[in-house]
């Protein structure tokens, strides 16, 4: 978040202290569901920052995810913030995703469901591919091509028509949707890095 956004007044307004730490289950080394207490407005900005997605992606796919992450900081103050930075980070994935492989998923309108099945049934993604998932453990695969319930697109699609600030966070979703930009663009990367 740069000096320019309008929106960091707010957030720095709403990173001040708070009375209690925030707590709640975040992926650690070794654990994707650990409870964590963050205690300072600096903590948690680091944590969200440490998942800011590479600067050489689409601008357009990089500020949808941004806004997640300043959802997400704005929970420091209201918890119910982090559903709202969630629905917003899937938007991005839905982006990034119609962006690399909506003319690969042969329908007008593909829909997040088919495009997260293309990258694991054509695209070949694996868990071992998902950093996130590498480090602290767990599975994703199956939530993303609908075989575990509820899906990646179930969740998106609950969030979107009427369920949005229903349950707790989605542990590690953050983290999740970072890793599966990264990979949707691998290739895109892998060029930028050669230029």
């Amino acid at each position: 978040m740069t000096a320019g956004d309008p929106g960091a007044s707010l957030v720095t307004r709403a990173l001040a202290e708070r009375p209690t730490p925030l707590v709640l289950q975040w992926p650690v080394p070794g654990n994707p569901a650990a409870l964590v207490a963050f205690e300072t407005p600096g903590e948690w900005r680091r944590a969200i920052a440490a998942l800011d997605l590479d600067a050489r992606l689409p601008d357009m796919v990089r500020r949808k995810f941004a806004r997640a992450q300043k959802l997400h900081l704005l929970g420091w103050q209201d918890i119910d913030l982090l559903k709202a930075g969630e629905l917003a980070a899937l938007a991005a994935l839905e982006l990034a995703l119609t962006d690399r492989y909506g003319g690969a998923v042969k329908r007008r309108r593909p829909g997040l469901q088919r495009l997260l099945s293309h990258l694991v049934e054509t695209e070949g993604l694996r868990d071992v591919d998902l950093p996130s998932i590498v480090a602290c453990g767990g599975t994703a695969l199956g939530y993303l091509t609908g075989e575990l319930r509820p899906s990646l697109a179930d969740r998106r699609n609950a969030m979107a028509h009427g369920d949005s600030f229903d349950g707790p966070p989605v542990t590690g979703l953050l983290h999740l949707v970072r890793d599966l930009v990264h990979v949707s663009y691998r290739e895109y990367l892998r060029d930028a890095g050669q230029g």
